[in-house]
């Protein structure tokens, strides 16, 4: 494919939830600066406002091309949804290339259709490996790294995890993580006062979010998880912006019955880094807050057996807790006063956006 035809057939972006988003913002800049045609294509997977277009304004997107409007569901009625809606538009867009990010349900269905109508697929984010096939993420990660021509991997290990699994060394491109790219680019507006002020926060505080299945789907473990926090609680005040999935049984849980937690509706990403940023630790089950907290050196408790990043724990201030560890080690955070990384992990350095636009187009252009 010649320049003229990269500039001519879009390269295609799927976005479905907010770590998409914050992820896609320095590719999609990138690749504009490089010249090359594109279209976004948003899913819908997060429909909360709160939860995707806010992203849009905030980091600078282009409106997406089409919204899907799939929504919620089951893991098999949403991926069935997804994969019919982006058909249809690959279809009539006859995309050079397809990018997804992450591992949610917009990224396996994007990478499946994608293959079977021939289109080749860049995966941001590849080789990620949490060795949980107990997770929903990693059947999705594990599956589109089979079926992407180019694998974008955002840390050294990565590349061994995608050898073990067959993936052919010319397909892996050790790039450096975009999220980085977005939370550096952005330093300058995460004001932690006025997030403070707009929603009445202490000085000091701890912040949680929590939205794996494992630890909010079954009734009794959210009850035993909102116990854990209200004992972090008792140390200091923990404030929560409260994600959809899992909302309603961490309410009914109790969760908002201390005096001491702070329940928050879901922040755009300028005030949630700024609230990470001013936080004396953070407890979580996030993957992609591990790589944020690791950057701004704000201690991180993720309350899960395993991690899909463990860069973050050997370079970063990430440590796995289970329920049980989860307030002793809150209260060594607090009284050590936390610190800050020493080392920070290789190409984390904001410039994963240009390198990855780099290897696109030159891979197009072959």
């Amino acid at each position: 494919m010649n320049r003229r035809e990269i500039l001519l057939a879009p390269i295609v972006h799927v976005l479905g939830a907010r770590p998409n988003f914050v992820k896609a913002a320095p590719v999609i800049s990138a690749l504009r600066t490089a010249g090359a045609g594109q279209a976004v294509i948003h899913t819908g997977q997060h429909y909360d406002a709160r939860m995707s277009e806010v992203f849009f304004d905030e980091l600078g997107l282009p409106e997406p091309d089409v919204n899907l409007g799939v929504g919620s569901g089951g893991h098999a009625e949403q991926t069935a949804a997804l994969m019919i809606g982006l058909e249809r538009e690959f279809t009539s867009r006859s995309p050079a290339l397809v990018i997804v990010y992450g591992d949610v349900n917009s990224t396996i269905a994007a990478a499946l259709v994608a293959a079977k109508l021939h289109i080749p697929v860049a995966h941001v984010e590849a080789g990620l490996r949490s060795f949980d096939m107990t997770m929903p993420e990693e059947v999705n990660r594990r599956i589109t790294d089979q079926l992407s021509a180019l694998c974008l991997v955002t840390s050294p290990e990565g590349i061994g995890h995608l050898a073990a699994e067959g993936v052919p060394v010319s397909r892996a491109h050790l790039v450096g993580n975009p999220m980085i790219d977005t939370l550096l680019a952005n330093l300058d507006t995460f004001d932690t006062a006025a997030v403070r002020a707009a929603h009445g926060l202490p000085d000091r505080y701890v912040l949680a979010t929590m939205h794996r299945p494992a630890n909010v789907d079954v009734p009794e473990t959210a009850a035993a998880l909102v116990r854990h926090l209200h004992g972090v609680a008792d140390l200091a005040d923990l404030v929560i912006p409260v994600h959809p999935r899992g909302r309603a049984n961490l309410l009914a849980a109790g969760l908002a019955d201390h005096s001491g937690v702070h329940i928050l509706e879901p922040l755009g990403y300028i005030d949630f880094i700024a609230a990470v940023r001013g936080a004396a630790a953070v407890v979580t089950d996030s993957g992609g807050l591990q790589e944020e907290t690791t950057i701004l050196g704000v201690p991180c408790l993720t309350v899960r057996p395993n991690t899909e990043r463990p860069i973050t724990i050997t370079h970063g201030t990430n440590r796995l807790v289970t329920f049980e560890e989860l307030v002793p080690a809150a209260r060594k955070c607090l009284e050590s006063g936390g610190r800050s990384a020493d080392r920070k992990p290789p190409l984390w350095d904001g410039h994963a956006g240009p390198r990855i636009a780099e290897v696109i187009m030159e891979y197009l252009g072959d």
